[in-house]
This record gives C-alpha cells, structure tokens and sequence, in this order.
C-alpha cells in the first residue's frame, strides 16, 4: 500500500531536496492596502457641529476672508427670503422651496451667522476646516461653548452672596425688633423707661391750645415711642436677638476676611511668642479667653455672663483645664439635684416635653 504522501528526499548540505518552498502572506498586505484605500476620506463636516454637512460659509455665500459686516449683510438678505413670516412660495428666486424646506433653510442660515459672527466661535470653526482630523477636539470645542452658561459665575456668586446678605440682616433686624415689641410690654423694663423719659422732660409737655392741640391717641402713640427708643437704647440684648450689625453679614465677612485672618495670625504668633517662647504669666483678658475657650461659649455669649459670676470663674482658676473639669463636674452633679427636688425644673421639664424651645421669652427672677 502507498504512502499517502511521497517523503521529501534529502539532500545535500543537510536540507531537503524536492520539499516546496512557503510562500510569503504578500496577498494579506495588498489586503490591507486596500481596506485603508477604501476608508471615507477625513472631513469636517460632521452632523451636529455647527452647520452639518454644509459649510457656514456657503450658507451664507460668503468666503472665509468675510469681514464681520459682509456677513451681516448676507445673513439679512438671506432672512428676508427665508424668513417664515415673510416666506411666499413661488417667489423668484424661491421655485421649488416649500414652507418646511424654507423653514429648515433659515435655520441653517440662523446657525450660520450665530457660528460666524464670534469671533472666538469663528476662530474654532475656522481651525476644524483646517484640522479635519482632530474629530474629539473639535466635538470637546464646540459643546463647550455650548454648554458654558452665558453669564457670568463670579456675577451668579456675587448677587447670590448679596441676597443671602440681604436676607440676613433683614432676619436678624425683625428679631431685634420682635425682641423690643416684647420688652416694651415687660412691666420692670416699662417702669424704668417711664421714670427715665420724665426726668429728661420728654413725657412732662404742657397741655397745647388751639390749632396745634392733639388728640389723646397722637398723645399716646408718641409716649409709646418715646419709651421704646429709651428701652432701645438702654437695654443690651444679647444672643440671637442683639442688634443687627452690617460687619456681621456675609457679604462683609467675606470683603472683610484678608483682615480678619492677617489679624489672626498676627494674635497667635503673639500668644505663641509670650505665652509659649517666653512662659509670660496669662493677663486677665488671656484668663477670660481661655475660660470661655474651654466653656465654648462665643464672645457674644460670654459678654452676656455678670460681672460677678466671671469673677467666681477667675477665683476658681478655671483657665486650667483639671480645675475646669473639677468644675463643669461638680456644675453637672449639682444640677441633676437640682432638677430633681426643684418644682421649678418639674415645669421646666414639662414645658420641654410638651412645648419645647424655640420661643421668644424673657425669664425674670
């Protein structure tokens, strides 16, 4: 029986002789060669920027050296013709357009003039014409712009800051002046501002005669504002109450800020540099820092404390940490006594259980 194939002989020099040789894959190259000579050729014109597959230029028939008024000129006479309103079929120069195809046409027209007639927006158009290549670049581009809002940022920053401010002093004036309306109504504080208005001669006016003579009620309405201003301006509210103040606003805080931080760090390398380089025993006003520091009480809260009770916390030396602990301990331990036999803490507790804070009251002893 045959061999299904016939064994190559060998040669000489160690080969074998009658084998066929392989071909080289030349035919896979000339493959290649020509899929990439089929591929489109690069372009532009690509649907969805700018004008499509038309170049603006040509919509409006004008060149790429157009100055600004040339393309004015051509995007008026081009809207007059396709304009929808004043579109009428049959028109010269019109044949064979209907009122969608004139419709679409202003559009493109529209599209045309919007992309030429910037500047910058020309400028990247102009360089995709150029550069067809860069597909990615020019898609980046043009939403870009597209997307970019029209104002302004630091405008929408700046009037969002200025009604925020706006609000605030306006929230802040209202609760001073809900504050006052209930003290004008406290009988102490009255009594006080009555007693103060009569020896300054504001409420003892003789009677007037004649023409100038007022009713009881113009009477009245001014005692009580001549109370309320005294009240206004005697009393010192603190808290979210107190007086509104125009540096407090955000608007000012942030104008005010570079201050405001050169001054801190100008106090802390103060403080650091005596109190930490050279061990300068604390003053008075460095105690009282420290003690509302360790209290987290801010400055308003704190100037809101008595004279005799922020000298008890000087006596006490609670600017040292273990001695202010020792303290807010034996503050916490007296208070749980307290809450428990005091019937003035069972109402409190009650009022808390079925009101709760959140109103506008004035505890007086």
């Amino acid at each position: 029986m045959a061999a299904p194939t016939e064994r190559c002989r060998r040669g000489g020099g160690g080969g074998f002789a009658g084998c066929p040789r392989t071909t080289k894959p030349w035919w896979r190259l000339a493959v290649l060669l020509f899929s990439v000579s089929s591929l489109p050729a690069v372009t532009a014109l690509v649907d969805g920027l700018y004008c499509g597959t038309e170049v603006c230029y040509d919509v409006l028939g004008v060149t790429r050296e157009a100055a600004k008024l040339d393309i004015a000129r051509a995007y008026r006479q081009l809207a007059r013709r396709y304009h929808p309103d004043r579109f009428r079929p049959g028109e010269p120069g019109s044949e064979g357009e209907t009122r969608e195809s004139a419709h679409a046409k202003f559009l493109l027209i529209a599209t045309a003039y919007e992309t030429l007639k910037d500047e910058d927006a020309r400028r990247d158009y102009d360089y995709m014409l150029d550069h067809p290549e860069e597909y990615y670049q020019h898609y980046y581009t043009y939403y870009r712009r597209q997307l970019t809002p029209k104002v302004d940022v630091r405008i929408v920053i700046l009037v969002t800051i200025c009604a925020i401010s706006i609000f605030q002093y306006y929230s802040w004036h209202s609760s001073y002046n809900e504050a006052i309306n209930y003290l004008v109504t406290v009988p102490k504080y009255r009594i006080q501002a009555t007693e103060i208005a009569k020896q300054q001669g504001l409420l003892n006016r003789t009677k007037e005669k004649g023409k100038n003579r007022r009713t009881k009620e113009e009477i009245r309405e001014q005692d009580e504002e001549v109370i309320r201003d005294i009240i206004k301006n005697k009393i010192d509210i603190q808290g979210g109450y107190q007086k509104p103040n125009l540096s407090d606003i955000l608007l000012c805080q942030i104008v005010l800020s570079p201050y405001y931080l050169t001054q801190y760090a100008s106090w802390y390398a103060s403080w650091f540099y005596r109190f930490t380089i050279c061990r300068e025993e604390y003053g008075e006003e460095e105690k009282f820092y420290i003690i509302r520091r360790n209290m987290k009480m801010s400055q308003s809260q704190f100037d809101g404390v008595d004279e005799t009770t922020r000298q008890s916390f000087l006596e006490k030396r609670l600017w040292i940490r273990e001695r202010y602990e020792l303290h807010r301990n034996e503050q916490e331990a007296e208070m749980k006594v307290k809450m428990a036999t005091d019937p003035r803490m069972k109402r409190y507790r009650r009022w808390m259980k079925n009101e709760g804070p959140g109103r506008l009251t004035f505890i007086d002893d």
